[in-house]
């Protein structure tokens, strides 16, 4: 029989298979950290039956590793989320100024370490505390052992090195300069990796450095590129947290700043995160001024693409204006030309973006232009004529075309575009 399953300390006697099996357990960790010292004098300790010592020489073990691997993903956001009586620059800083309990925390924080790895982690940490940190403590069972070395193997020792988290002030340099790597999947995969501290201040970082005056061009058009790449991977509290901030620049009024502000929000349909009163700012003198140009095709074009940019969050005791200039300027009017042999006129500008628009209706929008169709005089007059009328019955085929349109405004919906049903269809316009 094996010396080492005869020995006998403080009566704990290891059996042979059972030492065999810890001893395989013991070395189920990465091959880099094999030879780790504190694992090595844990397989020493274990052979010569101290089941106390083994804790503490494998707690320590994941203790080194846990630091290694905080330094390499970020020791500057761990004294962010941490936050330490001093500041932790090197190793050394860990054993003079960090629990084990803020060790864990952290590293979880960090990303370093998953839910479940933080909590069995802490378990462990417990397990350690009782039997190696307390010497009165009653003597731990070989399968007290051996759950705590395969808990930190499976969650800690067994796994690789996080990545690296970007550091923001580098990234934002190098985004300033020819060398960014306009790469949406090494972007995304960027952005997506930072923890909630660090997407936080990235995206005020690049909103506050998008509306001011001294960024340059270049930064900018890398902060358009990537801005709505970091838009799709932070959760709703920032967004909203920029909502706000928006509403603040509206109330001080420099319209330039505001003007910067739009842009970027545009792009990422981010004003559906600032308050009712900003947006029917923003919205009421685009819709007054389409009302006011219809038929004037060129400012048309150009009206209705600032109303694409503000998104489709339209406040709603502005929708069925909204509604009813977009619908008046597809519609257009009839009309005659010695150049051209057409008689629906319209703005060629508008037209398509006026589609996209009613491509992205809800409900209350469709109500709207049933509403529209129903009521407004200009409207009614002009899809008297066939080519008006099925301009008309274009914008009714999209909403057709979304399965999420009510029952009731379908029925209407359909007897507007049926050709068949035409005398029908006008008698409910009155």
């Amino acid at each position: 029989m094996n010396k080492l399953a005869k020995k006998e300390i403080k009566d704990i006697v290891i059996p042979a298979d059972k030492l065999e099996y810890l001893q395989k357990e013991l070395t189920n960790v990465r091959e880099d950290f094999i030879d780790n010292k504190y694992v090595q004098e844990a397989i020493t300790v274990l052979a010569a039956g101290g089941l106390r010592s083994t804790i503490g020489s494998y707690w320590n073990a994941v203790v080194d590793d846990l630091r290694q691997k905080v330094i390499h993903r970020s020791i500057d956001l761990f004294n962010k989320e941490i936050n330490p009586k001093r500041e932790i620059k090197t190793y050394e800083d860990f054993q003079n100024y960090v629990t084990d309990y803020d060790l864990i925390d952290g590293a979880y924080k960090i990303g370093v370490l998953s839910w479940e790895a933080h909590k069995l982690l802490h378990q462990a940490r417990e397990t350690r505390n009782i039997f190696d940190g307390h010497p009165d403590s009653s003597d731990p069972t070989l399968f007290k052992v051996f759950n705590l070395i395969a808990d930190c193997n499976r969650y800690i020792l067994s796994q690789d090195y996080p990545l690296t988290i970007i550091d923001v002030n580098q990234y934002i340099l190098t985004m300033d300069s020819d060398s960014y790597n306009k790469h949406e999947i090494a972007v995304e995969q960027a952005f997506t990796d930072l923890p909630l501290i660090y997407k936080n201040e990235m995206t005020n970082r690049l909103f506050t450095l998008y509306i001011g005056d001294n960024a340059s061009t270049r930064l900018k058009s890398n902060i358009e590129y990537s801005y709505p790449i970091l838009w799709k991977v932070i959760p709703k509290e920032i967004r909203q947290q920029i909502g706000k901030r928006y509403d603040k620049l509206l109330v001080e009024g420099n319209s330039d700043i505001i003007s910067e502000a739009n842009n970027l929000l545009t792009l990422v349909e981010g004003l559906r995160y600032v308050s009712k009163a900003s947006r029917n700012i923003l919205f009421d003198p685009v819709i007054r001024e389409l009302e006011e140009n219809l038929d004037n095709w060129s400012e048309e074009g150009r009206i209705v693409q600032k109303l694409q940019r503000l998104g489709s969050t339209i406040p709603p005791e502005l929708i069925d204006r909204f509604v009813a200039a977009i619908t008046l300027s597809y519609v257009g009017y009839r009309g005659g030309s010695n150049q051209y042999s057409r008689t629906a006129f319209y703005s060629n500008a508008a037209a398509p973006r006026i589609s996209e628009m009613f491509e992205k209706f809800d409900n209350s929008s469709a109500d709207s232009f049933i509403e529209t169709i129903k009521t407004n005089k200009t409207l009614k007059s002009r899809i008297r004529t066939s080519a008006q009328l099925n301009r008309l019955r274009t914008l009714g085929d999209i909403l057709l075309n979304k399965p999420e349109i009510r029952k009731d405004t379908i029925e209407y919906l359909e007897l507007l575009v049926d050709v068949d049903k035409t005398k029908k269809f006008y008698k409910t316009l009155g």
